[in-house]
């Protein structure tokens, strides 16, 4: 398959980001990636099997799901296009703790972990960045993951939906941005009843804390919100 019209979602991701289309060339001629594509509700990943590929979204969405004790299922993360996964659990022999599900119709490319930590002879430099992007990439996801945790632990609504309000606008260099998840998408992320997140968010919206419609969200009050999460989030999960 053809990869150059997805060279621009490829440059998005922390794994590929800034390489030119020449040094894409020497990857793809390298790696000969296996493409696949999914339909909703399809795994790409799951639980149980262990996982020596990085993948990446190159059209729809998916999310990471992980399933507790009493058979309930919690989602972990939401990724569209230039989303990356497997790249954390491919270098482990453990077998995956999380399932990934496709959100959308989505089309994947997975990168053989061997290939990437054991260069080719020609040893591009392309690929010296490609493993130093790794790195970075599974630190960043150690400090995102200590994030959720956060969120997680918080026993009061409020204080995760703020929580992840701060964390979507900085995302987004913005504080109106748009989300892909859904309300029931959103509640089982924040781990929440949805009609308790609907309250919620109509109780933020009358306070003048936030707008919201659908999947688009404006804080009007960063300040006041602020100050919610770290009143009665962190002091009540202490």
């Amino acid at each position: 398959m053809d990869l150059r019209p997805y060279y621009d979602v490829l440059r998005k991701t922390s794994l590929l980001r800034g390489m030119r289309d020449d040094e894409l060339d020497n990857m793809m001629q390298c790696f000969h990636p296996r493409v696949r594509r999914y339909e909703k509700g399809e795994f790409l990943l799951l639980a149980g099997y262990e996982n020596h590929e990085v993948g990446i979204i190159l059209e729809g969405s998916i999310t990471a799901v992980k399933n507790t004790p009493d058979g309930a299922s919690v989602a972990i993360t939401h990724m569209g296009p230039a989303g990356l996964f497997g790249d954390v659990l491919s270098g482990s022999s453990l077998r995956s703790p999380v399932s990934v599900m496709a959100d959308a119709p989505c089309l994947a490319m997975y990168l053989p972990y061997r290939k990437i930590i054991h260069p080719c002879p020609s040893l591009h430099e392309s690929h010296c960045q490609l493993m130093a992007n790794l790195v970075t990439t599974i630190s960043n996801k150690y400090f995102a993951l200590d994030r959720r945790v956060e969120l997680l632990i918080c026993k009061s609504l409020r204080a995760r939906i703020c929580i992840w309000l701060l964390d979507e606008a900085e995302r987004a260099g913005s504080n109106t941005f748009n989300v892909e998840l859904t309300r029931a998408g959103l509640a089982e992320y924040l781990n929440c009843d949805r009609s308790a997140l609907s309250r919620e968010l109509s109780r933020m919206q009358q306070e003048g804390l936030i707008e919201t419609y659908r999947g688009s969200f404006k804080i009007l009050d960063e300040e006041r919100l602020r100050a919610q999460y770290q009143g009665t989030g962190r002091e009540k999960a202490q």
